[in-house]
């Protein structure tokens, strides 16, 4: 048996965020990032909104770029003085990400953090709150998957904590909030959401339900990224629904290999932070190649080929094809083709790879990945990738 789960309400197009008046509630607390929702004015939307619908609101603002287990403890803590009896969590992936974590703590404060770090092992949810998320970036697609990823820095680890129950109550996809995105970030939360569709599609969780919406999201990112990434809007809108659509794809089906690597090298290397879509952007082209000495994955990235009529006699061919296009796309979103172009230092790299390599393995998102691999093999594929060189192992 298997399970699909995707939020009861999703709420989207230009003006959606007003569906926050008709919510139900007397509390409503809102965790923010850095500004940029304040800045443009949707934060103090979302607060007028809310008071309409007749809550008292607080503001968690400040949550970093990749919260920390830190910042997710102090939310948790004003959460539970407050007693919302409804979350908001408005902006980037970030701050749904360390909502969603803080709403478990809210409800049990006795959860431990490593209780939650093991998979699909989170207590039962909405005891206290229900979860609203509303994202203003077009990648993570946080606010319909069952996932967040928080930031130990002390050990300089990501931790992907999953669970369907942390999947949002509603979602509220409204373009407006992605229009101010700088290029950069639409270049990385694109190709973000272009490996979740990917790693959906070729996932030993695939299925009926998924792979119409892993196929759709891919085409939607070839057609709309790069014109979103020149800033038009009516593309920066597009990408904001494919992503959703891969979303709902890969909270279902899950993820590979690429995510564990990107998960594991984020916050390790003093050299230099990698961000998270841009890591996947590195990844994905030699995972793809890693992955296709498996004759099923070989086969469904053919599929993803001629889905989106690239050229290819041979399902060799096609998966050639499809690793040339990623590539292309990152050279033209300016993205670094090797991680060594990034600027991680190779004696750090050397110093630390053997552990990241076995940490990576060791992450919830290699199960389902189409190859299986072992830290040794691991390690060969981080080499490759930090060099820039084709997989052929």
């Amino acid at each position: 048996m298997m399970r699909y789960t995707v939020p009861r309400d999703l709420y989207f197009g230009k003006g959606s965020l007003e569906q926050l008046k008709n919510l139900k509630g007397s509390k409503a607390i809102i965790v923010v990032g850095g500004g940029s929702m304040k800045r443009g004015g949707f934060l103090d939307q979302a607060v007028s909104y809310l008071e309409e619908a007749g809550m008292e609101v607080k503001l968690f603002e400040g949550v970093e770029a990749d919260p920390s287990v830190e910042t997710v403890m102090r939310g948790a803590e004003m959460m539970k003085e407050f007693e919302p009896d409804v979350i908001v969590s408005m902006g980037g992936g970030s701050p749904i990400d360390a909502a969603k974590a803080m709403w478990a703590f809210y409800e049990y404060p006795e959860v431990t953090f490593e209780d939650l770090c093991i998979p699909f092992n989170f207590p039962k949810l909405r005891t206290k709150a229900i979860f609203v998320a509303i994202p203003s970036t077009s990648g993570t697609a946080t606010e319909v998957t069952a996932f967040s990823v928080i930031t130990d820095y002390a050990k300089g680890i990501k931790y992907p904590l999953a669970d369907f129950e942390i999947t949002p109550d509603v979602a509220i996809v409204d373009p407006a909030l992605a229009e101010t995105m700088p290029a950069k970030l639409v270049a990385h939360t694109g190709m973000d959401a272009l490996t979740h569709a990917v790693e959906a599609y070729v996932s030993t969780m695939n299925g009926p339900f998924t792979d119409p919406l892993a196929l759709r999201a891919i085409e939607m990112v070839f057609d709309y990224l790069p014109t979103s990434f020149e800033g038009n809007m009516e593309s920066r809108e597009q990408m904001h629904y494919a992503q959703c659509l891969a979303g709902q794809a890969f909270s279902n089906a899950l993820l590979g290999i690429v995510h564990s690597m990107a998960h594991k090298t984020g916050a390790a290397f003093e050299g230099g932070h990698i961000p998270h879509g841009c890591a996947n952007a590195m990844y994905l082209p030699a995972v793809i190649e890693f992955n296709s000495k498996d004759e099923t994955a070989m086969k469904r990235y053919a599929d993803i080929a001629r889905f989106v009529k690239l050229e290819g006699s041979t399902d060799e061919e096609l998966m050639r094809a499809l690793v040339k296009k990623i590539r292309d796309f990152n050279v033209l979103l300016g993205i670094p083709a090797s991680l060594k172009e990034f600027g991680i230092p190779e004696d750090e790299f050397n110093a630390k790879i053997a552990n990241i390599s076995e940490l990576a393995v060791g992450d919830a998102c290699t199960g389902t990945n189409p190859r299986s691999i072992d830290p040794a093999t691991m390690e060969k594929l981080f080499r490759a990738i930090y060099e820039g060189v084709s997989v052929d192992f």
